[in-house]
């Protein structure tokens, strides 16, 4: 499912899209997912493109959390949480620096 999310970002013009393996470091999930959007409104579409195309591909429902004009959403599915960050966001919050112990699966600049 994380390798799905990750085609779908790409798909809706994601940057900066990177799959950690965090199943080591943690139980709050097995995988994260990390992109960014070129822009509040790109967060939203983003967001949308994953719920929605995991409730059809996968049967499985996201709950989103946050909103657009933070420049931060976050989609938990429970054992993937998809965070979708505007530019400065992503700099300022650092997750990938946070858990550097994490293998990178996919990176695609």
């Amino acid at each position: 499912m994380a390798h799905q999310i990750v085609v779908r970002a790409s798909e809706r013009n994601a940057a900066d899209i990177k799959l950690l393996d965090i199943r080591e470091l943690t139980t709050i999930a097995d995988f994260f997912v990390i992109c960014t959007a070129t822009s509040t409104v790109h967060v939203r579409a983003l967001v949308d493109e994953v719920v929605n195309a995991m409730r059809e591909d996968a049967d499985r429902r996201g709950r989103p959390e946050g909103s657009p004009s933070d420049g931060w959403m976050v989609v938990d599915f429970g054992d993937v949480l998809v965070h979708v960050f505007v530019e400065e966001k992503r700099t300022y919050y650092a997750l990938e620096e946070f858990w550097a112990d994490a293998p990178a699966l996919v990176h695609m600049p």
